[in-house]
């Protein structure tokens, strides 16, 4: 395995990194990051205490750092019991003329907003808020585009120990009403049109349906547009430009466990769940991620292409804490132009921001290798210290493509946690080897494991994601009636007070890991549990597939893998590619992995995240009806599916 290793750390990085230096001031050797990690799960209240310290968190710890519990080791712990603090008191600190956002659209506007600008536009919402009557008892919304105001709205809510919650402004009406309408925002901050693939979407009429469709809603600011008929509103409508007065910036400081956001996972099998993440648990995951896994410094440059719906956004802009600038995006990364695809929008604020830490997809990265745009070629990246990527598993060959056309000398971070948790459960690390194809280490604080179905740990074989040992970024609970309970039977209902992720994966030898998919995805031919992930990276070496979604179907008794190909324009799906797909997946994965069927689609479904939607495709293959269509960013493709016929496949 040692040709596998693609970087690393040279002897000056590593001493200097954050993590390194946390070791040290803890009395470990950072070479040895096993019995770090060891530590970390065993002296809970030591280790999150250290990185309160380290990290210099704002806020009064409290006298607690842990209290455990006998009964419920998991779902009964609780960490610093007595603690107060505040969220955007954190996020807002650094010096006033630092830059603390970049912000870029996809027609290539940039400006630089400092901490100074920021805390001024955050000061002056906050007033308005508090003018309304927002107090940190009630939740305030967002459908905004993923730019400042967002980032204002959500940092003045914080101020006031409310709690936020937010969609991006290309969710439909049901969708949005499903998700911000459980919680009952009492101000709603919205824009009335936004800009995306070089077009204009004005949503006025849409967002006037939404504001009746949450009649909690008593004060409606408007970031951009206006409705044409506001008076038809219950609710009050303002413009964020005349909202609130300059006023001094205060923070309400909160318990460690009093809600922060509200998340909602995107799944197509019942309403969104309305998750429910506390502020001690966002700020101490993130801090202990970016600061010691992503050792993101005062200074840096931190970027991840989101919107303000996904998890990504919460985790993105708690750089901010690390006294960093982030990069805020707006519009899509990939543009369609007359002589083809425009693949260079976010290299090009890459460029100008000199982004230290990129964040990407693999959808995102196979697009590049696609159009053979080559980013080390065509831009600056001498500021770039590390790639991470999420969203889907990483196939080694992207793993090489990074190294070859991106850069040579820095950190490539698979990165793997959820919506759930808020953060991650395997991650980077400025200390570790880069493995081809590998997430490269535990989380510390995480007592990360993979159990197979004896609830034994394993390693070096396939088994359910776990995490047997409390940290502070569990969710509070669900959102509403019966919150606690459902949270409980999500994560916990398979191993009494062990978290099972609904991820398969492989501990390897080295410490690192290996993400095969969802377990609710997971193919069983013939009774054998195997992964989607091996397919997915086979069928992305072909020219001829633009896209792809594999599922498994019920046929006799048994299951039969159906793989689904939308293919590039000029490209057929005749006998022979799909002979070199099914040879190709055989001698890469396994023969159990070949597909039964191969079909030619139009499309592939997606959830309103970005994610494949394995299950809806298997539901409507199968006759059934997918229960939460709102989820879908593009539910019409279902159709098509509905009538697949296996006689016809390839």
């Amino acid at each position: 395995m040692q040709s596998d290793i693609l970087w690393r750390p040279s002897i000056a990085r590593f001493e200097a990194s954050n993590l390194a230096k946390f070791a040290r001031s803890n009395g470990f050797d950072p070479h040895d990051y096993e019995t770090l990690h060891r530590w970390s799960v065993a002296d809970k209240g030591g280790f999150w205490r250290s990185v309160w310290d380290y990290t210099g968190l704002i806020g009064d710890q409290g006298q607690v750092a842990f209290v455990e519990n006998a009964d419920a080791p998991m779902t009964g712990a609780e960490f610093f019991p007595d603690a107060k603090l505040n969220l955007a008191e954190n996020l807002l600190r650094g010096d006033d003329d630092s830059v603390a956002v970049f912000e870029a659209d996809e027609a290539g506007a940039f400006a630089a907003i400092t901490r100074r600008e920021l805390r001024a536009r955050v000061a002056r919402a906050a007033q308005g808020l508090r003018s309304a009557g927002v107090t940190m008892d009630d939740c305030v919304a967002g459908i905004l585009p993923n730019r400042t105001d967002a980032l204002v709205a959500l940092l003045a809510t914080a101020s006031l120990g409310a709690t936020w919650s937010s969609c991006s402004p290309d969710f439909g009406v049901a969708a949005i009403v499903d998700r911000l309408g459980q919680i009952r925002p009492k101000v709603l901050f919205a824009s009335a049109n936004y800009a995306y693939a070089g077009r204009q979407h004005d949503i006025a009429e849409r967002l006037a349906e939404i504001v009746q469709g949450m009649p909690s809603v008593e004060l409606l600011v408007l970031t951009s547009g206006s409705l044409r008929d506001p008076q038809l509103l219950e609710a009050d409508v303002r413009n964020l430009s005349e909202f609130g007065e300059a006023a001094a910036l205060t923070f309400v400081r909160v318990p460690f466990r009093h809600p922060a956001y509200v998340l909602y996972t995107s799944g197509t099998t019942g309403a969104p769940k309305a998750i429910v993440h506390t502020t001690g648990g966002v700020l101490l995951q993130h801090l202990k991620e970016h600061a010691l896994h992503g050792d993101v410094q005062p200074g840096d440059v931190v970027s991840w292409y989101t919107n303000t719906a996904w998890m990504m956004y919460h985790w993105l802009i708690s750089a901010l804490a690390c006294e960093a600038a982030i990069v805020l995006y707006d519009g899509a990364p990939i543009l369609k132009k007359p002589a083809g695809l425009d693949v260079t929008p976010l290299w090009s604020a890459c460029e100008k921001a000199g982004i230290t830490h990129f964040g990407t997809s693999p959808r995102y990265l196979a697009t590049l290798a696609e159009q053979g745009y080559h980013p080390a070629e065509h831009h600056d990246l001498s500021a770039l210290k590390s790639v991470l990527s999420a969203g889907a598993p990483v196939s080694p060959q992207q793993f090489d493509w990074v190294y070859e056309h991106i850069k040579q000398d820095m950190i490539f971070a698979s990165i793997s946690g959820g919506t759930e948790i808020i953060g991650c459960f395997l991650l980077g690390s400025p200390l570790h080897p880069v493995r081809r194809g590998h997430l490269t280490a535990k989380g510390l604080g995480l007592a990360v494991a993979v159990m197979d179905d004896r609830n034994a740990a394993v390693i070096g074989r396939q088994g359910d994601l776990v995490c047997t040992e409390p940290f502070p970024s569990m969710p509070l609970k669900f959102w509403g009636e019966g919150g606690l309970q459902r949270y409980h039977d999500a994560y916990f209902s398979q191993r009494r007070e062990i978290w099972t992720h609904g991820d398969v994966a492989e501990m390897t030898p080295y410490g690192s890991a290996i993400i095969y998919g969802r377990s609710d995805t997971t193919l069983k031919p013939g009774g054998v549990r195997i992964g989607t992930a091996e397919i997915y990276a086979a069928c992305e070496m072909f020219s001829e597939v633009e896209d792809c979604l594999v599922f498994g179907a019920s046929k006799s008794g048994d299951e039969e893998i159906v793989l689904c190909l939308k293919l590039r324009d000029g490209a057929a799906l005749d006998r022979a590619l799909a002979q070199r797909i099914r040879q190709k997946i055989r001698d890469s994965a396994s023969p159990r992995h070949v597909p039964h069927r191969i079909h030619s689609v139009g499309a592939i479904p997606y959830t309103l995240n970005g994610k494949r939607v394995e299950g809806a495709a298997r539901t409507v293959v199968e006759g059934g009806l997918v229960k939460n269509i709102s989820s879908l960013a593009n539910p019409e493709c279902l159709d098509e599916y509905r009538v697949l016929d296996r006689n016809a496949a390839g």
